[in-house]
């Protein structure tokens, strides 16, 4: 606890009249910083590059499996932790390519070997777009600033200037490029203009190589994006965002926290520069990380607004943030069991928590906190998407918008630019030169969060439904929600909802007909039903992968008191399958299937009422990576964490699709 009271202090440096809080991957300001001289240029007015149709064309979609949240050697966290890998390396992982991890060699080449089992279908490399201007300066030699006392901090070649930082342990690398009131004139010269011109070559870098890797032909066996990552901690809170453009035309320069300090001051310029400007730009932003947000993620920051300037807000979150995140290497972020005013139970909400082995934190109830990146503070209902749900369609009742309506996905968010590398057996770590090996992954010894690196997990990967491997494609089915996510395996989810669905629908081509009869995850049913649709569930295991043992529908709702509810119910499978692990070698055991499906009528169904329903998927116990890692140490050597009941030696993979809500059309006039 003491070293965690230091590493606040720590964070607590004024730079220039704002605060900097320092995390393991993210400093961020809460100040705007000065602009760019000259202001960064609006995406080009030009159309989008052609492309072959694709001769893979499914009319009614199929699974595309992608990672959308990954850093190289341009992140400021990765490359001041020793991570050499390249935004070239990223997409060669994710096609299926051998490229090196740390540790590094002199000539830049990672000693560790590694290539993913099986090839994404797309990804995106999402590197912090804060400061990068500045790592570029000071590790590309002949830059104007390489040389000065700063970047040889920085790199490690000089002592750092005496700080807070050298009470826990050093220096931190990265204070030595922060300047006061301003970007520091030393790395970034006369206006910044050293640190605009690199920010600007590593942005046009990062694009050349996503275009590199698009294939274009009819084969389209794999999709980039062009993409960054938005990094600012408020109160030591996350309220990231992935920011990721439909094709390749995009704004000049990244739109970062040091320029605009607040999500809304980014949705506006990033309508400014891309969704509003002539040609082809189109951009959603992706918030991530809710469960360490202290609540502030899905706060409803415009109550104070005229009515017409909070719907006005509430329809560009909206428009702007179809998807969230709720699956990554920092723990899951669906639900916790006993938060404040939520009732209903639900067993399986304690997956893969990063706060849960610490003292459990108090609620912030209908209020928020600070400090959750160093695991302090409060917590909050609106930490999990399940909740902020909830909170989007009292919006709707409140003002006529929900700006909530979100569907689910999961990335990695690695810093070792390897996107989806997320088998338990095979697992290489997250965090460059920090976890290299075995031993330091599952070091007892708790992090700035005061958890072991094995509280981490490999992450998850985010599901798309699609007509076909291509850009506009992905993209559409972003907009419409029709996607979901996973925690690493590739299962196949599918739901349908419509009161003109068959009841047979399992016995056919449900594809078919629940696009006919009904709406997919991520649609709105906006009219007043006299009774319950029927719900359809479908979902496929992943063949390399464990086998299922349930299916379940979760429903979520508000009542007149605005009491937060919930409940979950087995429509498929059963816990009761007698499915264990044999701790001694992984070896699972038991029965379980490889495809499921379901229908279910709500007994509870009101057509006054708002409601949304979600499919969730429970795979049969399998061990977890960290025990599995356990087993290749002699039994005397391994760590104190591989015998801690805090970390989990098994778990249960999953899969979830985005919503379907039902909205009567009283309830919220502005259904999309």
């Amino acid at each position: 606890m003491l070293r965690r009271i230091l590493l606040f202090l720590a964070g607590l440096i004024l730079v220039g009249g704002a605060w900097v809080w320092w995390e393991w991957d993210h400093i961020a300001i809460t100040a705007s910083a000065p602009h760019w001289h000259p202001p960064v240029a609006a995406a080009p007015a030009e159309p989008a590059a052609p492309r072959a149709p694709c001769a893979d064309y499914e009319p009614l979609r199929r699974a595309w499996f992608g990672d959308l949240h990954i850093h190289t050697r341009y992140s400021m966290d990765a490359r001041a932790s020793g991570m050499l890998g390249t935004v070239e390396d990223a997409y060669r992982y994710a096609r299926g390519e051998e490229i090196g991890l740390g540790p590094f060699a002199g000539d830049g080449s990672g000693q560790r070997r590694v290539q993913i089992k099986t090839p994404l279908d797309f990804a995106a490399v999402t590197d912090h777009a804060e400061w990068m201007g500045e790592v570029v300066v000071c590790t590309e030699p002949g830059s104007p600033a390489y040389a000065s006392r700063e970047c040889l901090a920085f790199r490690g070649e000089a002592e750092s200037p005496r700080s807070i930082a050298t009470l826990v342990g050093g220096a931190m690398p990265l204070l030595n490029l922060v300047g006061f009131r301003n970007r520091k004139a030393a790395v970034c010269g006369p206006d910044n203009r050293w640190c605009r011109e690199s920010l600007l070559n590593a942005w046009t870098q990062t694009q050349a190589a996503a275009e590199r890797h698009y294939d274009r032909s009819p084969d389209c066996t794999f999709t980039s994006f062009q993409g960054y990552e938005y990094s600012n901690s408020p109160g030591r809170s996350k309220v990231h965002r992935n920011v990721i453009f439909r094709n390749e035309r995009v704004p000049e320069l990244p739109v970062s926290s040091l320029e605009q300090g607040n999500p809304l001051g980014l949705w506006e310029q990033l309508d400014k520069l891309c969704n509003r400007a002539e040609g082809d730009c189109e951009v959603i932003a992706i918030p991530h990380n809710p469960n360490v947000s202290n609540g502030r993620l899905f706060r409803v920051p415009w109550r104070d607004e005229t009515l017409p300037e909070q719907q006005r807000q509430a329809q560009l979150r909206a428009r702007l943030e179809p998807v969230v995140e709720m699956m990554q290497v920092k723990g899951e972020s669906e639900c916790k069991s006993g938060m404040w005013n939520v009732f209903g139970e639900d067993e399986l909400c304690d997956f893969e928590k990063l706060r849960a082995a610490e003292a459990e934190p108090e609620d912030c109830r209908d209020d928020y906190g600070t400090g959750a990146v160093f695991g302090l503070g409060c917590q909050s209902r609106l930490d999990f998407a399940r909740y902020a749900l909830i909170e989007g369609m009292l919006e709707a009742a409140r003002i006529g918008v929900n700006p909530y309506r979100f569907g689910f996905v999961g990335s990695t968010d690695s810093h070792n630019a390897s996107p989806g590398d997320v088998a338990e057996d095979r697992y290489n770590g997250c965090c460059a030169n920090t976890d290299n090996t075995a031993a330091q992954r599952l070091d007892p010894a708790p992090d700035f969060a005061g958890r072991s690196p094995a509280a981490r997990n490999p992450g998850g990967l985010m599901g798309v439904w699609a007509e076909e491997n291509s850009r506009d494609s992905l993209f559409d089915a972003m907009q419409r929600r029709e996607v979901f996510a996973t925690s690493g395996p590739r299962i196949q989810p599918r739901l349908f909802v419509g009161e003109r669905l068959p009841d047979t629908i399992c016995e056919g081509n449900m594809a078919a007909q629940g696009y006919r009869y009904g709406v997919p995850m991520g649609g709105v049913i906006a009219d007043t039903l006299s009774a319950s649709p029927l719900f359809a569930a479908a979902v496929t295991a992943d063949p390399d992968g464990g086998l299922l043992q349930r299916l379940q529908l979760i429903k979520v709702w508000f009542d007149e008191r605005s009491g937060f509810h919930q409940s979950v119910v087995d429509i498929a499978g059963t816990a009761d399958n007698g499915a264990s692990v044999d701790l001694d070698t992984c070896a699972v055991l038991g029965a379980g299937e490889t495809q499921l499906c379901g229908i279910w009528r709500d007994p509870d169904f009101d057509s006054e009422q708002q409601a949304a329903w979600y499919v969730r998927v429970i795979e049969n116990p399998s061990c977890r990576w960290s025990w599995r890692q356990c087993l290749t140490m002699d039994e005397k050597e391994r760590p104190a964490t591989c015998a801690d009941p805090a970390i989990p030696r098994t778990i249960q993979e999953r899969a979830w699709s985005s919503p379907v809500w039902y909205a009567p059309v009283a309830a919220d006039p502005d259904i999309d």
